[in-house]
């Protein structure tokens, strides 16, 4: 990529994040506003799903189908989860939740393309809604599993698609999440919540764990998900480093047979406006004035920041001031998942405190923003199924 394009994109980056910031804080700020005027709309809220409607309510209102994925980019393996729980329920509305703000995935990586643009792929190949998810990149994964799961509640979901890869260790966690049963991830080992049971012993692929994870957080916030997950196999012949590979060089002769037509063509437009590819491109500059100029205390107040680390940063640039990624990479891996490594790059990158996201998940979602519906009648049923849970709708703008 020439290095103007990339300058190009890495100023695009920057203002992602500055303009996700503002939303961020307005959310957050406009919640807090609220309850303290109106401390009875919180309690509200949380007490109402699908589950607890009258039976007349349920009568009007059509079979809703909550799908979580990153859609970074939608591949044949999202297509094909879609259209198997799209054709048990044809009559339903099929809801795509997409992660969401600051444009960082749950290993807390860059997506290659905006939630604006993967949510009109999402749209082109079949959905009907699509709501912007948690910012998962600055939330460790129990944190943003809460909130997925929040969410799910809150959009009074009907049905659950999930992916999985076929494994018959795992044969017995999928019947147990069927029934209702909530199965939480122990070190090398899936424990059944509700019989004290252990399922299996291990480790999980991750989208298994994804799975296993959901269910935990939904068992959490007792909401009643049995019979509601459709599980569906994974397809094989799908690869997300040969799709990276087309995406950062423009090229996907490769990958024709592995995402959606749709698909490739949003991406090559974004590219030509260049707004994509996102994912090698972060925000620098703002990371490393973080982590030369920020207090010892104010970095162990980011969320996610642990004190080990943040008396490392402060220890290693009182010798040098960090002046490139890598060298304060690793100065944060010591110990340390390269997922969690990136998602810290991501907090010293958006600086959100551990006590604004710890009131922000606990009262997700404020309201549902929608970013992206397949016509006006989708939006009106949308809009009439989530105002019987006292939720505000949010068109994105």
């Amino acid at each position: 990529m020439p290095s103007n394009q990339n300058k190009s994109i890495e100023d695009f980056v920057k203002k992602i994040i500055e303009r996700d910031r503002k939303i961020f804080f307005n959310d957050y700020n406009k919640y807090i506003k609220s309850s303290s005027s109106f401390p009875e709309l919180n309690q509200k809220s949380d007490n109402h799903s699908s589950n607890n409607l009258k039976k007349e309510d349920l009568r009007k209102n059509p079979i809703l189908i909550s799908d979580f994925t990153e859609y970074n980019p939608l591949h044949n393996g999202h297509f094909h989860c879609m259209k198997v729980a799209k054709s048990k329920f044809p009559e339903a509305i099929f809801v795509a939740i997409l992660p969401g703000l600051f444009e960082r995935s749950g290993r807390g990586l860059p997506y290659m393309l905006t939630r604006q643009a993967r949510a009109e792929i999402a749209i082109a190949v079949g959905a009907d809604i699509v709501v912007e998810g948690p910012p998962m990149g600055i939330m460790g994964s129990g944190q943003y599993s809460i909130c997925l799961a929040k969410m799910i509640k809150a959009l009074n979901t009907d049905f659950i698609p999930r992916g999985y890869k076929p494994l018959d260790s795992f044969d017995k966690v999928l019947k147990k999440i069927a029934i209702g049963h909530g199965a939480s991830p122990k070190p090398y080992k899936i424990v059944d919540m509700d019989t004290k049971e252990i399922l299996l012993e291990g480790t999980l692929e991750e989208d298994n764990y994804v799975i296993v994870s959901l269910s935990k957080s939904l068992k959490r916030i007792n909401f009643d998900f049995k019979g509601k997950f459709i599980f569906v196999k994974r397809i094989e012949g799908v690869s997300g480093t040969l799709i990276r590979q087309a995406t950062t060089s423009g090229n996907f002769d490769k990958v024709l047979n592995m995402l959606p037509k749709e698909s490739i063509a949003i991406i090559k437009r974004e590219i030509k406006e260049g707004k994509a590819p996102l994912h090698n491109s972060r925000d620098e500059d703002t990371i490393l004035n973080s982590a030369n100029s920020m207090s010892l205390n104010e970095l162990k107040s980011l969320n996610l920041m642990t004190n080990e680390i943040a008396h490392r940063i402060v220890d290693m640039r009182e010798k040098n001031s960090f002046t490139d990624i890598l060298n304060l990479q690793q100065c944060i891996s010591y110990g340390f998942s390269s997922h969690f490594n990136q998602r810290v790059l991501s907090v010293l990158e958006v600086k959100v405190n551990k006590d604004i996201i710890s009131t922000y998940i606990d009262n997700y979602p404020f309201n549902i923003r929608v970013l992206d519906y397949k016509n006006e009648h989708v939006l009106e049923e949308f809009t009439h199924n989530i105002n019987n849970n006292n939720r505000r709708i949010e068109l994105w703008q």
